[in-house]
Parts: structure tokens; sequence; C-alpha cells
């Protein structure tokens, strides 16, 4: 469906106002910006720039349009990542931030060189770069694209091209320049875009939906329509078990998804390291975990009520389907902007999904640059590097890395929910990474031979799980387990291997470079503590409510 002119203009308003911030931000100095500027906004960022960076550095075209495809799908059971992340952020704050800042990070793989060796930050920094590059910032921007092509365009992929250049040239023009402080600047305006955009949408399609035209009336009708969507865990036999595994949502491989996301990945916790100190970084993460709790209302719920009006309406089945004929649950959200959202809130929630995808996009080519310049660049290929070279090879680094994701994109056109596809991929080395990262900050033992062989090891592991089931079908030497289940024993089976090199190598004593922890290390303020306790509650409630 094409935009009206209003649409439009709100569009442009929305593109000059991120640009106009996104530049001034990175101009406003007039000495020359040094590596502390452009990675770390000269660590100046308050509380609420933190936590708003946060959201809007996660809140993506993944969530608007992968996440509301599983709803579709699924229904309100992928809200377990949304939910429990909210606790994964009070735990990274209170017990995580406190020895990265103490350490004075710029990146996380730093640390894994202060703790282990620089041999460990290389291959974790390797790691890293790829994925950043080959999965997230792929998989956003074609699911930004596929948004676009569906709500501006007639939804059969003729714009996706053209919608992946856009992105990625708007993205350029202000992050790529204007390093961390033009993204987190501008992501405070573009949080307050998304979450307004997002709450319009879910309140128009309830109001399409309900009988008598009402939020409330909305919500009841879908609950009453499918009320197997509003089940947060899911039965064994359940068609998405695999996906989402029943009570290992809440107590097993969703953790090691969300404490390695949320505790060791540069684009996220980067904004943290750039606070003012440990206190606002602090109030800034508990500040993300309360918007946290709303994220499922703007995400979820349109992709169920996306499902009951597909489920009451076979005339629109052909909708969700590719040039190809395929189904794609992931064209929910975007069918129902195109279908619902009147003339100029249209144009104001194609603005939020617009700052979703670009907002994630350039925290990711800012941290890739981050990554690459400060813990491969400047140590391995030029130690003399001035301030300048750094900022220059950071910049350079971002475009290269957003060109390799622009021409990869569009491979992803044949996948069915992008969302689960994003956190497969990223669950081959993340319990490795993780194992590595739990063990050297609170096991003393742990050492560096043993953090590279557990990096190693564990991706062999991982491959074993995920893939061999699909060589080697029904042979009991390759279950078929749910992705959870393989993250899981993956990252316990890097934990002991590690443990025993360990202990075996220094005979059961502290290394050298182990982390010493003193009483009081993770006290925490009163604000902190009440806000902290308030969404745990918020959880019981929900999970009591919809178990």
């Amino acid at each position: 469906m094409n935009l009206e002119t209003l649409d439009i203009f709100v569009l442009v308003i929305y593109s000059v106002l991120i640009l106009s911030v996104g530049l001034f931000v990175s101009r406003k100095k007039t000495n020359e910006v040094n590596s502390s500027d452009y990675f770390l906004a000269s660590k100046s960022l308050p509380w609420w720039a933190v936590g708003a960076s946060l959201i809007a550095a996660n809140i993506s075209a993944e969530q608007f349009i992968g996440m509301s495809g599983s709803g579709f799908a699924v229904g309100l059971a992928i809200a377990s990542y949304e939910w429990m992340a909210a606790l994964t952020l009070i735990i990274v704050g209170k017990y995580f931030l406190p020895i990265f800042i103490e350490k004075g990070l710029y990146t996380i793989p730093q640390f894994l060189e202060k703790r282990y060796n620089a041999r460990v930050k290389s291959i974790i920094a390797i790691f890293w770069i790829a994925l950043f590059v080959f999965v997230n910032l792929t998989a956003v921007m074609f699911l930004g694209a596929t948004a676009m092509d569906t709500i501006i365009g007639n939804g059969d992929g003729s714009l996706i091209l053209s919608s992946i250049i856009v992105l990625a040239l708007f993205t350029t023009a202000y992050s790529v320049w204007g390093g961390l402080s033009s993204v987190a600047w501008t992501d405070v305006i573009q949080v307050a875009i998304l979450i307004i955009g997002g709450l319009i949408t879910t309140g128009i399609a309830l109001y399409h939906v309900s009988p008598d035209h009402s939020l409330w009336g909305g919500m009841e009708y879908i609950f009453s329509k499918a009320p197997e969507k509003f089940d947060m865990i899911l039965e064994k036999g359940h068609k998405e078990y695999n996906n989402l595994p029943g009570i290992a949502v809440l107590v097993g491989g969703i953790w090691i998804a969300n404490i390695y996301y949320w505790g060791f990945n540069q684009y996220i916790i980067q904004r943290t390291f750039a606070a003012k100190s440990l206190k606002e970084s602090q109030k800034g993460i508990v500040f993300a975990a309360i918007l946290k709790m709303i994220v499922p209302l703007i995400v979820i719920i349109p992709g169920i009520i996306a499902y009951v009006m597909y489920s009451e309406n076979p005339d629109i089945a052909s909708e969700f389907l590719d040039a190809s004929g395929n189904h794609q649950n992931d064209k929910a959200y975007p069918w129902l902007v195109s279908t619902f959202v009147p003339v100029g809130l249209k144009g104001l929630v194609l603005a939020a999904l617009a700052a979703a995808i670009v907002s994630s996009l350039a925290s990711m080519l800012n941290s890739t640059a981050t990554i690459f310049t400060m813990d491969l660049y400047k140590p391995l290929i030029n130690k003399n590097a001035s301030e300048k070279q750094l900022v220059t090879v950071g910049r350079l680094t971002g475009v290269i890395a957003l060109v390799i994701a622009a021409v990869l994109a569009p491979i992803l056109g044949g996948i069915d929910q992008v969302f689960q596809f994003i956190q497969e991929y990223t669950g081959l080395v993340s319990p490795g990474i993780l194992a590595i990262f739990i063990l050297g900050l609170f096991w003393k033992k742990t050492t560096a031979r043993a953090a590279i062989i557990g990096a190693l090891v564990s991706i062999p592991i991982a491959f074993y799980l995920k893939f061999g089931p699909q060589i080697w079908e029904n042979n009991p030497l390759f279950p078929n387990l749910p992705f959870m289940h393989q993250m899981s024993i993956t990252f316990l089976s890097t934990c002991l291997i590690m443990i025993g090199i360990s202990l075996n190598q220094n005979k059961g004593k502290d290394d050298v470079k182990g982390i010493e922890i003193e009483k009081g290390f993770f006290k925490t303020d009163k604000t902190y503590n009440v806000l902290s306790y308030a969404v745990i509650i918020m959880l019981i409630v929900l999970y009591t409510i919809f178990w």
C-alpha cells in the first residue's frame, strides 16, 4: 500500500530530526575527536540516556517484525525473551557492571585480556565481529527492508533491495561519522518514537478487532478466540516446543542467551561503559528493565491480533505469502500497519519502525568498529596508532561491515521466523563465550589455557548438537533436542572442560589474574533496589496469570 503525502511528510520530518541531532552531537566539540569520544561518548551519558539507548539498541526489526511473527505463530510464550531479559538486566547491573566499570573497559574483549591474555581476547573478538556482521546486521537489515516493502509497497519483495540500500545509507550518514555520542543521543529520540508508534499500532489493531471498539474489549476478544496463544509455558508436543521448551524458558537455556546478550554483548553493554559513573550506569540498566516489561505489548500482541483476524477470515491468507507463495509469519506486523493504521499515523508508525531498525544498525556498527579497532587493529596491526587513525579505522570498519551485511541480507528471504534464526545461530557461539566470562568473573582458578580451549571446543560441541540430528536422523548418538537444551549442554560441557584444565594446570591454586572481590563490592543504592524488586513482583504476577 502506497503512502500518502502526509505519511511521507512525517517520515521526512523524522529523518531530518535524527540526522540533525546525530550530526550536531558529533560536531559540537571544537577539539579533534579522540577514541574515547568516538567509542564511549566521552563517558558522559546520564542514566536516562543509557537506559533509552539500551532499549533502542535492543528493539529492532527482529522485535517489531520477527517477534510479532513469532507472536502470530506461537503467542505470548515468546515474551519470555523480553520479560526474563528484565530480570537479567537487574543481575547484570548488580553483579557484572561493578567489575567492568572498575576495569575501565572500552570493549568486552578487553576484559578477557585483563583476566586471561591477549590471545583469548583476539579469538573472541574475531568471533564477535563475524557474528555481528553475518547474523545480527544482516538479519536486522533484511527484516527492516521486509517491513518497508510490505508497508510502502505491495509486499511482493520488489522494494526489499532498494529499502536495504536506503537503510544502509541513512545509518551511515550519522552513526559512522559521529560514533557512540551520535548513536546514544539519537537513541533517546528513537526510543520515544518507537514506543509511541508501537502503542499506536497495538491500540488501533485492538480497536478494529474488538466487537465494541474498545482496547479492553479487543484484549478480551483475542483471548477468547485464541486462548492457546496466551500460554507462557508450552507443553511437550506443542508444535513450537523445540523453540520454547516448556519450563526451560524460565530456568534453562534462555538464561544462557539472556546473560550472554545483556551482560557480554558489546553493542548492548557498551552504553553502560559510556555512563558518567557506576551509579548512573546501574540506574540506566534498571530503567531499561522497566521499559522491557512493556515491550511485549507493542510487538507480540499485534502478532496475536493478526493471527485472530487471519483465522477468522481466510480471504486474507494471501497477505501472508511471499512472492514464491510461501507462508511468512513475519508479515503479521507490516500487514496490520498497512491495513488498519490511518494516513498520517502510518507515517509515524513507519518512523517508529525505521527508528527501531536504524538505532540497532547504528549500535551494531559502532560496536563492530570498536572491537575491530581497539581489540585487533591497535594491538596487532598498528600499536602506535594515533587517536585520529583509530577514529578513521573505526569509521572505515563500520562502512565495510554495513556493505557486507547489505549484500548478504536478501539471502534470508526464505526463512520463516527470522527472530528464531537469530537466536539459534547466536546460540552456536554464546554458550562457550558465556562460560569463559562467568568462570573468569567468579572463579579465580580459571586459566587462560582453559579459556582458549573452552572457546575452541564449544563450537564443535554446538555444531554436533545442532547439525548432527539433521545429518543422521533417528540416531541415538545424535539426539534431536530443542536449541535451548543444546545451549545448556554446550555451556555446561564447556564449563566442565575449563574447570578440569584449570585444576590440572595450576594444581588447584588460584590463577594469578583471578579477580579479587571485596566485601560490599556488589552493594547497590536504595533506588536501584526498590525498582528491582518492583520488576521482580511484576514478573511473578505476569507468570502467575499466564502460566
